[in-house]
């Protein structure tokens, strides 16, 4: 089973959009939860769960930040060496546990962050991105694609050693968009950061990009 977190990102919703993009056979294997963190809180879905995807930034949108109960399951998850998707600014996810802030390698840095890291920033721009030049197994399973008009995450923090897999050139230079990281415990972090409005998400290649990914981190 895979389980999907999300909040609903200032009412723009990407993370219910996308899940109405992927193919259906994947949607039916796919729990999905937004703006509801009774499961994530409880721990019931950890030991059932093959591949976790979040598109969450803790405490935006007046949602809570994930408790204790969350921590505990989401650590041991991770420490069994099972994969995670991050969407969007999900780096972010659970910001306020030190733990979680170098997991993913490249980081979304918040306003007031613990480590006292200068914030990312998010220029709106039309931005094409592109799948680099590399022999990382997934890279071939990606496509190039166009966005419209939408926030665009720049200027986060490496904090571990990623393979960067698709970037964008817009007017502040050039920035990472998909990239991959190993955690301490083994599994892979695939992080895939476009992605807002509706009508972004709903781009073609975001959601055959993201199902590439979710089928490898599942080793198909």
């Amino acid at each position: 089973m895979i389980y999907f977190f999300s909040d609903d990102h200032f009412d723009a919703h990407p993370a219910k959009v996308l899940l109405e993009c992927l193919p259906q056979k994947l949607q039916e294997r796919i729990r999905f939860f937004e703006d509801d963190w009774a499961v994530l809180e409880n721990g019931s879905w950890r030991d059932d769960c093959e591949l976790l995807i979040l598109n969450v930034i803790a405490g935006t949108c007046g949602q809570p930040k994930a408790g204790a109960g969350a921590e505990k399951a989401v650590r041991s998850y991770l420490e069994s060496g099972r994969p995670m998707f991050l969407l969007h600014g999900s780096s972010a996810a659970f910001w306020h546990w030190d733990w979680w802030r170098p997991l993913a390698g490249m980081r979304w840095v918040r306003d007031g962050d613990p480590d006292g890291v200068v914030p990312s920033t998010h220029p709106h721009t039309v931005c094409s991105v592109k799948v680099n030049k590399s022999r990382h197994p997934l890279a071939s399973k990606l496509v190039d694609f166009d966005l419209p008009y939408d926030e665009v995450y720049i200027n986060l923090e490496q904090t571990a050693p990623v393979d960067i897999l698709m970037s964008t050139t817009i007017a502040e230079g050039t920035f990472p968009q998909c990239c991959e990281a190993i955690s301490p415990w083994g599994g892979r972090i695939v992080s895939l950061i476009p992605g807002h409005k509706p009508e972004c998400v709903r781009v073609p290649g975001v959601a055959q990009n993201a199902t590439a990914i979710i089928n490898y981190l599942l080793g198909k």
